[in-house]
């Protein structure tokens, strides 16, 4: 489905999700009994109620983040300065509150906790920008990545991210305000997606991550099919048969990673495993797995700019050895 045109999105789809927001937590007692009532009749620990919960939560979450972020607007002027040093950093410090709240609202309904295990890159990284490259595999993992950039290592993220994230409101404002990028492949219209990211990581400073995932969408096993198959047909026999032992990743796409180094050679790159969500592919996974009673692994590399090779044929190459080695700890660690 086609995204609506912004302007659309801003006076339609955010107050509608406000009026929603004030409608489930003016009868949320209502749905509360009903689903209590429900819950003996579906398997799983309060399931049913679990859900509602999360969702209702998840409403009012959004509803509340579209409040704050138009009494920002109002306050840089009605827009004017909304892209001002002051107000970046506002919005960059309003993103990490809502996602501790969200975090905090996860753990508790859902009993998730997340571990990092290695070098965490404010360690190993101090001081310096860096381009993240993450797997990408499961329900929210963007959100884990995000929270833990923000609010764990005081980064400011630069976001590669697919153009239908827009249609959640608080996301669409949010990250719209910021320096991101809302990629559609194959429909974007101007420069190219390359030149797009280049362009985003262009003038990264010492807090600065710019964050791309380099699969170009969630692992699934059709995805990592169809994905050697494009390398085949188009002559990357070698890529492909290198994809092809790798069984919990997509082989990854380098040429937004090759536009972010060029445009930033003086950044370091941080390799980001997880595992946890590997196997909530379809809304049915993730009904059948709530509560999630889950432990996520996460894993960080960190690689300082002097590692990084300078040749575009090798930089493909060693991306490849790192997913590789990604594949392998997933392999390793998956829960």
């Amino acid at each position: 489905m086609p995204l609506p045109p912004r302007w659309l999105r801003r006076i339609v789809l955010g107050p509608l999700v406000v009026a929603l927001a004030v409608v489930a937590v003016t009868t949320i007692p209502v749905w509360l009994l009903l689903a209590a009532a429900a819950s003996p009749l579906i398997r799983g620990r309060l399931r049913l109620l679990r859900l509602l919960w999360i969702g209702v939560v998840y409403l009012v979450w959004d509803a509340a983040a579209l409040v704050t972020l138009f009494v920002l607007w109002v306050a840089s002027g009605f827009g004017w300065k909304v892209r001002s040093p002051a107000f970046q950093r506002a919005h960059y410090v309003l993103t990490g509150y809502f996602l501790r709240a969200l975090f905090w609202q996860g753990r508790w309904a859902l009993r998730v906790s997340i571990d990092v295990v290695g070098t965490d890159p404010d360690t190993a990284a101090p001081g310096r920008p860096e381009v993240v490259l993450c797997r990408h595999a499961g329900p929210g993992d963007s959100f884990i990545l995000i929270q833990a950039l923000v609010n764990w290592y005081d980064r400011e993220p630069r976001i590669v991210l697919k153009h239908t994230l827009q249609w959640d409101p608080a996301i669409d404002v949010m990250l719209n305000r910021l320096p991101n990028r809302f990629i559609a492949p194959g429909r974007t219209p101007g420069d190219s997606i390359e030149k797009q990211i280049g362009n985003l990581a262009t003038g990264l400073d010492d807090n600065d991550a710019l964050v791309i995932f380099p699969e170009g969408g969630n692992f699934t096993p059709r995805r990592r099919i169809r994905a050697i198959e494009r390398l085949r047909a188009r002559g990357h026999v070698e890529m492909a048969a290198r994809a092809e032992r790798m069984r919990n990743v997509l082989a990854p796409q380098p040429g937004g990673m090759l536009a972010a180094l060029d445009a930033a050679p003086d950044a370091g790159v941080i390799f980001v495993a997880h595992t946890g969500l590997d196997r909530m592919l379809t809304v049915v996974d993730v009904w059948r797995e709530l509560p999630m009673d889950k432990r996520l692994v996460m894993r960080f590399w960190s690689v300082p700019p002097e590692e990084v090779p300078k040749d575009r044929e090798e930089r493909i190459a060693w991306l490849y050895d790192w997913w590789a080695r990604v594949d392998k700890w997933i392999e390793t660690y998956r829960v």
